[in-house]
C-alpha cells in the first residue's frame, strides 16, 4: 500500500519549491492535495515494456494564494505526452450525444451556417466536428496527437496537427481561417502554456465570433472529492472566478456559462471579445461566482482541507476491497480512464486487489495500466471471466455502463463506485 504523506504543513516545511504560478507569476507555496508518485496516465505498456524502467512522477498540487489556480508542475514536454495519444472520444455513446446536442444548441444559437467556420482546439478523432460537417458548416481541427489526428481525417474532419498557440493562430489567420466559433473541450487544462493559448483564441476569434471551453469544474471536484481527476496530463484546475481572470488579461470577457453533468459536473463557458458590447454578462455567470465566492473560494483556507478528503475516501476504498478479496470474491475493472490510473497508483491498488480490467477502445487492449500494471482486455472477458464485483473506473459514465453490462447481474455481479466514497450498488 502506498504511503500517506504526513500532512501538508509537512510537505510546506521540508520542501522549499521556486514553482511559479503559470498564469500570474506567484511563488506558489500552498499545496491543495499530494497524491504521492504517479506515472504518466495515458502511457500503458506492453507486455514487452513491463520490465523496462517506468518513470513516476509527483502528483503534488498546489494553489496559488494569489489568483486560486490549481496546478500541477509541468514535469515532461506537452510534445512527449500528447504527440501519441491513447484517448479516443468516440468510444463514449454519452460524449457523443453531448457532442452532438452541443452543435444543435450552437448552431441555433449562433446561426451558423455554410459561410461560417468552426474551428475545434484539440479535436481529437473528429467526435464532435463531425456533427457541424453534417450540418453543411465549414470546419477545422487543431490536433497535436499524430495518430489520433488520423482517425479525424478518415472521419473527413479536417485536422491540422499541430499545438495551438499565439503562433499558431497568426499563422491560421494568414491563411484566412478566422473563426466565427473557436472551440476548445477538455483541453484548457491540458495547456502548460495558458497564457499563450489564451492569447491564441483572442488572435482566432473573427469580431462578433464566440468561444466556448469546456472543464471539468473545481467546485465539484472539491465538493465531490474527485481527487482522480488529478493527473500530469491536466496542468490546471479551474474554477470560474480564477477562469474569469485568466480570459479577461488577455481581452476575453466571459459572458455566459451553462453547468454541466459531464465529467462528474463541468462548466462551459462563453467568451466574446471585450469590445463586443453585444452579447451582456447573465444572470448564470452572476450566480455562479456568488456560490463560488460563498464556498470559499476566494480563500486559500478553504483549498488546503482537500488533502484529509482524499486520504479518507482511499482508506475507505481499500477496507472495502480487503473485506471482499478476505471472503474470496472475484474483483474486475471496468475502463482503463486517466482518472482510474490516478486513484489506483494513489491507492496502491494492483492485480492482488483488481485482476483485470476491461476496455472498448482497441488502442488500450491487451497492454498494461500504468503504473499498477493491471492487464486490459476486451469488454467480452467479463462474460467470460464472471467476476463477482464490477469497478467503474470512467465513474461519470456509470449509468453507460453498467446499462452495457446490465448482463452481469445474471450471475450475481455487483458494481462498485469508487468517489466520492467508495460503495457498492444494489
Amino acid at each position: 500500500m502506498q504511503q500517506e504523506r504526513p500532512g501538508i504543513k509537512a510537505t510546506q516545511n521540508t520542501a522549499s519549491s521556486s514553482l511559479k504560478c503559470r498564469f500570474c507569476g506567484a511563488l506558489l507555496e500552498e499545496t491543495f492535495v499530494d497524491l504521492g508518485m504517479s506515472p504518466l496516465c495515458e502511457s500503458y505498456p506492453t507486455r514487452d515494456e513491463l520490465n523496462q524502467m517506468e518513470p513516476f512522477y509527483p502528483l503534488c498540487v498546489k494553489v496559488c494564494e494569489s489568483c486560486f489556480l490549481v496546478q500541477l508542475e509541468q514535469y515532461t514536454s506537452a510534445e512527449h505526452i500528447f504527440t501519441e495519444y491513447a484517448y479516443f472520444s468516440s468510444f463514449s455513446d454519452s460524449w457523443l450525444r453531448h457532442s452532438s446536442n452541443y452543435v444543435d444548441m450552437i448552431s441555433n444559437q449562433l446561426h451558423l451556417g455554410s459561410q461560417s467556420l468552426v474551428v475545434e482546439l484539440a479535436s481529437n478523432d473528429g467526435y464532435l466536428l463531425q456533427y457541424f460537417i453534417k450540418k453543411g458548416t465549414p470546419v477545422l481541427g487543431v490536433e497535436p496527437a499524430i495518430n489520433v489526428a488520423k482517425a479525424a481525417e478518415q472521419k473527413g474532419v479536417p485536422t491540422l496537427t499541430r499545438f495551438f498557440g499565439r503562433q499558431t493562430a497568426l499563422e491560421m489567420v494568414a491563411n484566412g481561417q478566422m473563426a466565427d466559433l473557436v472551440i476548445g473541450n477538455n483541453v484548457l487544462a491540458q495547456v502548460p502554456d495558458i497564457n499563450d493559448f489564451v492569447r491564441g483564441i483572442r488572435i482566432l476569434l473573427k469580431p462578433g465570433g464566440v468561444a466556448t471551453l469546456e472543464f471539468p469544474h473545481l467546485l465539484r471536484l472539491m465538493q465531490e472529492n474527485q481527487y482522480d481527476t488529478i493527473y500530469h496530463e491536466h496542468f490546471s484546475y479551474f474554477s470560474l472566478v480564477t477562469a474569469e481572470k485568466i480570459f479577461a488579461a488577455h481581452g476575453l470577457l466571459l459572458f455566459d456559462v451553462d453547468e454541466i453533468p459531464t465529467h462528474g459536473g463541468s462548466l462551459r463557458i462563453y467568451l466574446r471579445q471585450v469590445e463586443d458590447g453585444s452579447k451582456p454578462v447573465t444572470s448564470a455567470v452572476l450566480n455562479l461566482r456568488d456560490r463560488e465566492l460563498a464556498f470559499g473560494l476566494n480563500r486559500i483556507s478553504t483549498y488546503t482541507t482537500f488533502s484529509e478528503q482524499a486520504m479518507e475516501s482511499k482508506r475507505e476504498l481499500l477496507k472495502l476491497l480487503i473485506d471482499l478479496r478476505r471472503e474470496g470474491k472475484r474483483v474486475a475493472g471496468y475502463g482503463a480512464p486517466g482518472k482510474g490510473n490516478t486513484l489506483l497508483n494513489y491507492c496502491g491498488i494492483r492485480s492482488d486487489f483488481l485482476e483485470f480490467t476491461v476496455d472498448r477502445n482497441p488502442y488500450k487492449q491487451g497492454k498494461f495500466l500504468p503504473g499498477t500494471h493491471i492487464p486490459i482486455y476486451s469488454v467480452e472477458e467479463i462474460r467470460n471471466r464472471r467476476p463477482d464485483y464490477i469497478v467503474i473506473l470512467p465513474w461519470n459514465l456509470m449509468d453507460e455502463i453498467i446499462g452495457q453490462l446490465d448482463y452481469a447481474r445474471a450471475w450475481g455481479a455487483k458494481f462498485i463506485v469508487p468517489i466520492p466514497v467508495a460503495r457498492i450498488l444494489e
